[in-house]
């Protein structure tokens, strides 16, 4: 937590955030022209906030971007916000949104577990394992162009486009996300309007990047692929953030988390 203060205590450093939240995914030549800063002192600044884990870093080709990762914010808010009602909560709830990326921007998010690259690849590709911190099962055989049987209640669908797109054990995974049938939503407690919506959209993509730190493992997890104005990616946002939490719970404990008490009216 101290990291994240220090970090979010400088102007500079905030301007660059407020750059990054404005269009995400921006290569350091992109975040200099931006900002009257030298190339050098914006570099030092990227360090600290890389190193607070309030961005994290992808690459396309030879280019590295830079993307918010809300996961420290969503720390602090884990911390303390059950201590406060919701509207002395506000400021807080304000400054988690104003660090997540916007609805056509990839979802980036990173985290460290404690468990090992072969734990956590199995962790991501076992049915039972996706069930105990998801709530869902994704069978395959893990090959790219393979299928996904993907099923989450009572809805469980196959698809020819609902496939493998990378998958190099213990380093990478990559696959399209489900199909969104007309009997996804009513299953899963959705307004069918909102289904049709989503259905509409074109066919959206979740990565996992793996890199192993030790006795840590660094897991990136993008999802990308959105249309304009997209519906899903201002829905995935609060869903992914808590299937990661649970995932790191569970790989390091052996428990999920628990349900959220009721909050109090």
């Amino acid at each position: 937590m101290d990291e994240v203060f220090k970090a979010l205590a400088d102007p500079s450093r905030r301007r660059l955030l407020d750059s990054l939240n404005s269009r995400n995914g921006q290569t350091l030549r992109e975040l200099c022209a931006g900002l009257d800063m030298a190339r050098q002192s914006v570099s030092k600044h990227l360090t600290v906030l890389e190193h607070a884990e309030l961005i994290t870093t992808t690459w396309r080709g030879r280019e590295k971007l830079h993307h918010l990762n809300a996961a420290p914010i969503n720390a602090i808010a884990d911390r303390w916000i059950t201590h406060y009602h919701r509207p002395r909560a506000q400021a807080l709830a304000d400054l988690k949104t104003a660090l997540e990326q916007g609805p056509m921007d990839p979802f980036v998010y990173t985290t460290y577990i404690r468990t090992t690259p072969e734990q956590l690849w199995a962790a991501l590709t076992t049915p039972s394992f996706t069930q105990r911190y998801w709530g869902a099962t994704l069978e395959s055989d893990w090959r790219p162009g393979s299928t996904i049987t993907w099923t989450q209640g009572e809805w469980s669908h196959t698809d020819p486009e609902q496939v493998v797109l990378e998958a190099d054990p213990h380093r990478r995974l990559s696959y399209t996300w489900h199909t969104f049938t007309p009997d996804f939503a009513p299953s899963v407690g959705l307004d069918p309007e909102l289904g049709a919506k989503l259905a509409a959209e074109p066919r959206s993509k979740a990565s996992f990047d793996i890199e192993a730190l030790g006795e840590l493992v660094k897991l990136t997890v993008t999802h990308d692929g959105f249309a304009p104005d997209s519906v899903l990616r201002g829905m995935i946002s609060e869903g992914w953030a808590h299937i990661i939490a649970n995932l790191k719970t569970l790989l390091e404990t052996g428990s999920v988390l628990p349900e959220p008490a009721p909050q109090n009216a």
